[in-house]
């Protein structure tokens, strides 16, 4: 993780991230375990996928868990950098990393560079369910016009 800290070349400083030091982590170690014994005395287990993404979560960034010595070749500084679980769902290190990661790639690779504007629509409950029930007569054609939508503008 880079702070927002700049070294004394004016270069951001890498600074490891620490699990173990936030609250999110600090409550699943010590909450986790009795939450899977409860279950078990109750005859019940929580899915298999989700025990692998607890277990995962718990060791993701932790030196005890596996690192890499990332070595630079002119200066030869080194430095250690834990594994990270790359999981999708709970993580909140590895779900921003595969945010951004995503977003970068969209910018950079996939939309065309030319100015975008984005419109949603958004409908009421109550005419999302009919839409869905009844789509082919009832939702406009809006691919099909030839100039932009007129809406009408109403202050927030």
């Amino acid at each position: 993780m880079l702070s927002s800290g700049k070294g004394a070349l004016g270069h951001a400083i890498y600074e490891r991230h620490r699990p173990e030091q936030t609250l999110l982590y600090q409550l699943i170690e010590k909450h986790y375990p009795a939450l899977v014994e409860q279950l078990e005395c109750q005859g019940k287990n929580l899915p298999a996928h989700v025990h692998r993404e607890f277990e995962a979560y718990l060791k993701c960034g932790r030196l005890e868990h596996g690192f890499l010595r990332v070595r630079c070749d002119t200066c030869h500084f080194e430095r250690l950098v834990a594994f990270s679980c790359k999981k999708r769902g709970f993580c909140p290190s590895c779900g921003a990393r595969r945010m951004a990661e995503t977003a970068a790639l969209l910018s950079d690779e996939v939309f065309p560079d030319v100015p975008l504007r984005q419109w949603v629509v958004s409908f009421p409950f109550p005419l999302r369910y009919l839409f869905a029930a009844h789509s082919t007569g009832l939702i406009p054609n809006w691919n099909a016009s030839p100039r932009p939508m007129d809406f009408p503008c109403t202050p927030a």
